[in-house]
């Protein structure tokens, strides 16, 4: 019986995944592995066997949740390979991190060789914070022949304390004895090496890597990045001579462009037109040349790549929007509102809106911009209240503070419910300094979503910046950031609390993370504010420099400058 369910079981879910969603993209770093598992015969329990009946005609309805619990109780009850394997794939599909964790270390328990057991465990354990624990699982599938991808121990390394980091170097190196050959296992050192800013050790791994692999895409790319933070003349010398060997390996010249494309625009271009010359057609090198030329200044070949994309009928909200901004740069407002006007919903409508109404409002025609806005509404009820909130941005920018008030009054009486909107009008009470009712509207977002770290995030940072409530600002910033772990935003809030509470030291380390993430001149001037006050003044301004650098108009930048009296000449 048991020997049949095994057989039956793999059909029924594979059948009913199927015909229900579509199937979720392969996950696994290592090649496919067959395996054929042994079931022994044993009695089989009829209160298992319905169960798995129940989960079989669940998934052919597409009831997965019903499925699931079913799988997950039969799991270790049964303690049958077959069915951990399908109770994981399951978790896997329906991305219940807790459930696939919980199921992969079953199946791995059940069958220590079946390699994608381990490979479904490592990636979980990693996807869990845990890569230190998923190594060995790795190392099972080194030793099996199978390729382990080593360097997905590093996902998430950011968020490693330093103790994890030197604890899961140490680790990667003990194996990377076992192996002295592996790839892999030298590329994943290296990044190791370069996350902890030991460059010069990470390039001698990669010297290594290239005596036994010269042309490994990911570790040309990491040396090229390095070499060209050191300022070393020529620093893709390596990927430009195995692209002179290899003219048609698309793949690592397009990787090649999208680095230039960071620091060298000029040469950026350069390949992406080597690109695009194999493929005119392709409106993504057709997008990117466009906004590289934008980028350095040639508008008129930036247009010509976005009228082909016109042409080509591809991507054209994009292209409209940046020929409209082509057009403001060339001072013919009314050639850009044609432009603008003909985005449609889509990832640039609610820019191209924006720029509709500052030219409109910026030129008097304060009622053409209202109405713009009321025909969209009506034309596009998805986007209501996005539009609403962009229109009251707009009217209070634009000095009609009341005006801007009254739109979002009257649409929250019209649906109360709706966060952004509540959101918005939040933020216009924070700037007009009305913090008893800027803080209501945030605390109405969180009874209705607990969890809206948006929310948590700005009444936490404004009762650190605006008040004393220290405690709960820590609080409330502390629950955004564990919903939100990688957000800048969140980062800075929990460097800015931990400063105004005196941690100057914890306050910098958050505050640097969120700048590593996100050159955003507020984080900048928050970072030089904790470092000057700590004493640390040239690394105060050198974090000033680097911002004005990047946004050389930067108000924020200035003001903290000049309150603390620093001068950067």
């Amino acid at each position: 019986m048991l020997r049949l369910l095994a057989i039956a079981i793999p059909v029924a879910l594979l059948t009913a995944c199927a015909a229900q969603a579509p199937v979720a993209p392969p996950q696994d770093s290592i090649a496919p592995v067959t395996t054929t598992a042994v079931v022994p015969e044993r009695p089989f329990p009829h209160d298992s066997l319905y169960a798995l009946l129940v989960a079989e005609f669940a998934l052919r309805r597409g009831a997965y949740d019903v499925a699931l619990e079913q799988y997950r109780a039969q799991a270790p009850a049964l303690r049958d390979p077959a069915v951990s394997a399908h109770t994981t794939r399951l978790t896997q599909y329906l991305h219940r991190d807790e459930a696939t964790l919980e199921a992969a270390e079953l199946w791995v328990e059940l069958a220590p060789d079946d390699m994608e057991a381990r490979n479904s465990l490592a990636r979980q354990l990693v996807a869990s914070g845990r890569g230190a624990e998923a190594l060995p699982h790795l190392a099972e599938i080194e030793r099996h022949g199978h390729g382990a991808n080593f360097p997905l121990v590093l996902t998430n390394f950011e968020r490693l304390t330093n103790v994890q980091r030197t604890a899961l170097a140490a680790d990667v190196d003990r194996l990377a004895r076992e192996f002295p050959d592996n790839t892999s296992l030298l590329f994943t050192q290296a990044l190791l090496l370069h996350e902890m800013t030991q460059d010069d050790q990470a390039l001698r791994k990669l010297d290594r890597l290239f005596s036994l692999e010269p042309e490994q895409v990911q570790a040309l790319l990491l040396e090229g990045r390095i070499l060209s933070a050191q300022g070393k003349a020529n620093p893709y010398a390596r990927i430009e001579k195995v692209l002179k060997e290899n003219p048609d390996d698309n793949a690592l010249r397009l990787r090649y462009a999208r680095l230039l494309a960071t620091s060298d625009m000029a040469a950026a271009r350069d390949q992406f037109e080597l690109l695009w010359a194999q493929a005119p057609e392709d409106t993504d090198l057709l997008y990117s040349l466009a906004l590289i030329n934008r980028e350095i200044g040639d508008n008129a070949t930036a247009s010509v790549y976005l009228r082909k994309m016109l042409q080509l009928g591809q991507q054209v909200n994009a292209a409209q929007y940046y020929l409209g901004r082509i057009e403001e740069d060339n001072h013919n407002p009314d050639a850009a509102l044609d432009h603008y006007q003909a985005v449609g919903p889509g990832q640039e409508y609610l820019a191209a809106g924006s720029r509709i109404g500052h030219i409109l409002v910026d030129s008097g025609q304060l009622e053409r911009a209202n109405a713009w806005f009321t025909v969209q509404r009506d034309s596009y009820p998805e986007q209501r209240e996005p539009l609403i909130g962009l229109q009251a941005e707009l009217l209070n920018t634009a000095g009609y503070r009341e005006d801007a008030m009254a739109l979002l009054d009257t649409a929250l009486e019209q649906t109360p419910e709706a966060t952004t909107l509540l959101y918005s009008r939040a933020m216009l009470r924070e700037q007009h300094d009305d913090l008893t009712a800027m803080e209501t509207d945030l605390r109405a977002i969180l009874a209705l979503d607990a969890d809206n770290a948006t929310a948590l995030n700005a009444l936490g940072y404004t009762l650190a910046n605006r008040t004393r409530r220290f405690a709960e600002a820590l609080e409330l910033v502390s629950r955004a950031l564990a919903l939100e772990p990688d957000e800048p935003a969140i980062l800075d809030s929990m460097g800015w609390v931990l400063y105004r509470q005196g941690d100057l030291e914890q306050a910098a380390v958050y505050l640097r993370r969120a700048l590593d993430l996100s050159q955003d001149d507020e984080i900048a001037a928050h970072l030089g504010e904790v470092l000057w006050v700590s004493g640390r003044q040239a690394d105060a301004k050198t974090v000033w420099r680097q911002a004005l650098g990047h946004a050389p108009d930067s108000d924020k930048i200035r003001a903290v400058v000049q309150r603390l009296q620093a001068g950067l000449q």
